[in-house]
């Protein structure tokens, strides 16, 4: 079985079209789909498709690139939303200082109280990391510090300084269609020194579909793509992959029901 542990599916790009896309999904033997938040103020929309699909489930937080739209959530806010049985994690949060939608100081102080909500609710973070790595590691660090919590560093396409430190805090990492690019032989080398029980594969749908679906609508069927350049990368089977990427994803959202995500590739195929 394959998870895809990040997509966006209430995006405009998939509308009236999620029973198909679970339909396809489940033929490439991805049976579960973690649809993520970007904002709070929109969180009926993922615990509808949450509630209406049990293969899938949602997080509740605000992306970076919104952070001044909603910089005034609290723990408690999140926290109230949180407790719906289908919400798995807090996030996306972080911090994107490649498009610097939100102000730098804005996007942190939003971060840092998802991290407070990911550790008093018990809940894993995603993160999203883009072109600040130094200030990701010392916040990750300090934060630690003050508290443990599990996290994710999503659809990662920072450098190894960045993966070394969050798997020397307990983190896991995972890795999207980028993997899969022509370019990408220093990503796949990080990804080959991620140690096993820490890997997930991700699409982050409906962006950075993999080859050979390139520059397409990415949707969670292709996770399969990625898994499979992640097998080569670790030579070993696609079956291998799919295996231990689910048991990481249910390890790291524990919260999720045990059956979440359980078809076979054979079943699928």
């Amino acid at each position: 079985m394959l998870i895809d542990s990040h997509c966006h599916l209430d995006f405009p790009d998939f509308a009236g079209s999620v029973p198909a896309l679970i339909s396809r999904a489940r033929a490439a033997g991805v049976g579960g789909m973690l649809t993520i938040s970007t904002r709070v103020a929109t969180a009926d929309t993922y615990r509808s498709l949450a509630e209406h699909y049990p293969e899938i489930l949602f997080t509740i937080g605000t992306h970076p690139h919104q952070a001044a739209e909603e910089p005034d959530v609290t723990v408690e806010d999140l926290l109230a939303i949180a407790v719906h049985p289908r919400c798995v994690g807090i996030g996306e949060a972080g911090l994107d200082f490649h498009y610097d939608k939100a102000p730098r100081d804005v996007q942190e102080r939003v971060f840092r109280t998802q991290i407070a909500a990911a550790r008093r609710s018990g809940l894993p973070l995603v993160i999203h990391a883009r072109e600040a790595d130094d200030l990701m590691i010392a916040i990750l660090k300090e934060e630690m510090g003050r508290g443990r919590f599990d996290a994710v560093l999503h659809c990662f396409s920072s450098g190894p300084a960045l993966a070394e430190a969050g798997v020397a805090l307990g983190l896991y990492v995972s890795f999207s269609g980028i993997l899969t690019f022509k370019r990408s032989d220093e990503l796949r080398a990080i990804a080959a020194g991620v140690p096993r029980d820490r890997l997930l594969v991700e699409t982050d749908a409906p962006y950075l579909a993999p080859v050979p679906h390139r520059g397409q609508t990415n949707e969670p069927a292709f996770a399969r793509h990625t898994a499979d350049v992640l097998a080569s990368v670790l030579g070993v089977s696609l079956d291998e992959v799919a295996d231990l990427t689910s048991r990481n994803t249910r390890a790291l959202f524990r919260k999720a029901p045990a059956d979440w995500g359980a078809i076979t590739l054979e079943a699928a195929a």
